[in-house]
């Protein structure tokens, strides 16, 4: 056998049935899929009534206010695949020159100057709108009621209002009026209510009361949100200036008309295809092509070099990724980007080249087409610049912290239905401590263009109009034209690097869905950071300890910069399957933190 088998024993069992699967990072979001699926509603339906809920019981991962992408495939159309594109564009005044002009050398990752044109809630409503089947009031109804009856504060929720509450109190009036009502850090588990949501979804639904068909409804919701109270209320706050991670106070420069403008859309996924099955990922707006590049660069190896559990897997999988990131972090932005050259064979072959015996503690991006060097060079800011005591301002959504722990950043949702209509998606942005709350709408704005950099020269620079180079990436694999996987993980640069594991496993190792997702992790901090203050860590490789001492010295001893994290730190992955011969389905969900869970039947 080339793969390490499967562990004999797992947290939990991965779910079968034929009816309907959901997993997501959060039980409540999962319970409410899957009673949506229950009384008849598609995963469609499912997937927008979960991502509502984990709006009210994630705050600190994600909210109405920030973004999101998905994939889904429907049971019409199997064999196509399709992007949600909720990524929202910077603002109009949203300038390099701005930027400059208030001082700043890098976007700041707290506070409404870092934020990008709010894109979740619309791309939800617009998958309901043409995809689903459920009247909106009735998708809402589980999310009002969380927001409304209150729902057990995560201990993770908890301990972030308490990372941020000096920022609160001192700078951020308005957040202390949601998150701390009493004055106080809310204990885990005590009930939290966000009762200024659940009005702005009724008012929502409300929007639409009179009109003629489902789809005019929400397509009334969707006005409602972006052109009428909602946008209003986020424009009219933040003009006046706050507190942002800098320790600098400025105001944000979204208008109406910015947010007005903006429409959630479905795109073509760019894919690949791997060992005879087919990955689908949003394109290079986002980093999700790092996957693509990775497994074309990998696909050239044998069976033996691509399990993570084996020294020199692990080193073949670090090492691989080190070049994708770096080709990610050269390359990709909301630009002309040529993918047919980075995901063509001649070029995953130039760059498996250079994977040797050793670990490269260098920045690698390959060559152009054309044999050029890159035209951008990314900053790289070595790991413990002294940044520390601006942190507590606001930390963006880096995933580890020095020490290699996993903080959580993103929720994840992934959803099946028993027609074949599958989606996997992954909402982050607009978490509880982004930027000051909004009065009256119980959120805040998102920071996502702090992935934007404030150099002209950069396919991922700041500029009005484009959409920052998300690390937001759910994957779909498909085969023979049928979906047969949906995945995801929050986890900012970790997302693709975790997914790869569980696909390596599951694709070439013959695991199970919960057997993949409960296998010891590891990724690398070898790249730019996308989150402010956007540190690297040469050679850095993150590993879960469970991966077992004989391993992990090997790492060591091949040069690798290994940061221990713990037994069950890293990884935040789910996934649901469907198998179109027999329509079998089948769910797992991530153990660590007791916190996602799957449900199915």
């Amino acid at each position: 056998m080339t793969f390490t088998p499967p562990p004999a024993f797992t947290t939990r069992p991965t779910l079968e049935g034929h009816f309907g699967m959901a997993a997501s990072t959060h039980w409540l979001a999962t319970g409410t899929s899957q009673a949506v699926l229950e009384r008849g509603g598609n995963a469609f339906d499912a997937a927008v009534a979960g991502a509502f809920v984990l709006h009210v019981v994630e705050p600190h991962l994600n909210g109405p206010g920030g973004d999101m992408t998905g994939l889904f495939a429907t049971a019409a159309e199997p064999s196509r695949p399709r992007v949600m594109m909720g990524q929202g564009p910077a603002p109009a005044a949203a300038t390099i020159e701005h930027f400059r002009g208030e001082g700043l050398d890098m976007v700041p990752g707290s506070g409404a100057l870092a934020a990008a044109v709010p894109g979740a809630v619309d791309s939800w409503l617009n998958l309901l709108e043409h995809h689903g089947t459920w009247e909106l009031a009735d998708v809402l109804d589980f999310a009002i009621d969380y927001a409304d009856d209150g729902h057990p504060i995560l201990a993770r929720a908890a301990g972030t209002i308490a990372k941020v509450s000096e920022l609160f109190i001192e700078h951020w009036p308005t957040s202390v009026a949601q998150w701390m009502p009493e004055g106080r850090v809310p204990e885990a588990g005590e009930l939290v209510f966000n009762h200024a949501y659940a009005d702005v979804l009724r008012r929502l639904i409300a929007a639409g009361d009179g009109t003629g068909t489902r789809e005019e409804r929400i397509r009334a919701a969707r006005q409602g949100w972006k052109s009428g109270f909602v946008a209003q209320a986020i424009t009219d706050f933040i003009t006046t200036a706050h507190r942002h991670s800098t320790g600098g106070d400025h105001a944000g420069v979204m208008t109406l008309e910015d947010i007005s403008a903006f429409d959630a859309g479905f795109e073509d996924p760019v894919t690949i295809d791997f060992r005879g099955y087919q990955v689908a990922k949003i394109g290079a707006w986002g980093q999700g092509p790092v996957l693509l590049q990775t497994l074309k660069i990998l696909g050239g190896f044998d069976d033996e070099r691509l399990d993570p559990s084996t020294e020199i897997g692990a080193h073949t999988i670090l090492e691989a990724l080190k070049l994708a990131m770096a080709d990610r972090d050269t390359y990709y932005g909301d630009a002309d980007v040529d993918l047919d050259w980075l995901l063509s064979d001649s070029y995953a072959a130039s760059r498996r080249e250079l994977i040797t015996e050793q670990a490269s503690t260098e920045f690698r991006p390959g060559l152009g087409r054309d044999g050029a060097e890159p035209v951008f060079t990314t900053p790289l800011i070595p790991e413990g610049d002294d940044k520390e005591a601006l942190i507590k301002a606001g930390i963006g959504e880096p995933t580890v912290q020095k020490n290699g722990v996993n903080n959580g950043d993103t929720c994840h949702l992934d959803v099946v239905d028993r027609w074949g209509n599958m989606i996997s998606a992954t909402p982050s942005g607009g978490w509880l401590q982004s930027s000051p709350t909004v009065p009256g709408l119980g959120f805040c704005l998102g920071t996502r263009l702090q992935m934007t950099w404030l150099d002209e020269a950069a396919p991922s620079a700041l500029r009005p109009g484009k959409r920052p180079r998300t690390t937001l990436t759910p994957t779909l694999i498909s085969k023979d034209g049928q979906p047969i996987i949906a995945l995801g993980s929050p986890g900012g640069d970790q997302q693709e690097q975790w997914q790869l594991l569980l696909i390596l496993r599951m694709l070439v190792g013959g695991y199970r869905a919960q057997e993949a997702i409960d296998a010891p992790a590891l990724h690398t901090t070898s790249l730019a950071g996308s989150f402010w203050p956007r540190t690297w860590v040469p050679g850095g490789a993150v590993v879960e300890d469970r991966l077992g001492e004989d391993v992990i010295s090997g790492l060591i001893a091949r040069g690798h910069n290994v940061t221990r994290a713990g037994d069950w730190e890293l990884g935040r992955l789910s996934c649901v399957t469907r198998d179109p011969a027999t329509g079998r389905l089948s769910a797992g969900a991530n153990p660590r933190g007791a916190q996602g869970y799957a449900a199915g039947r």
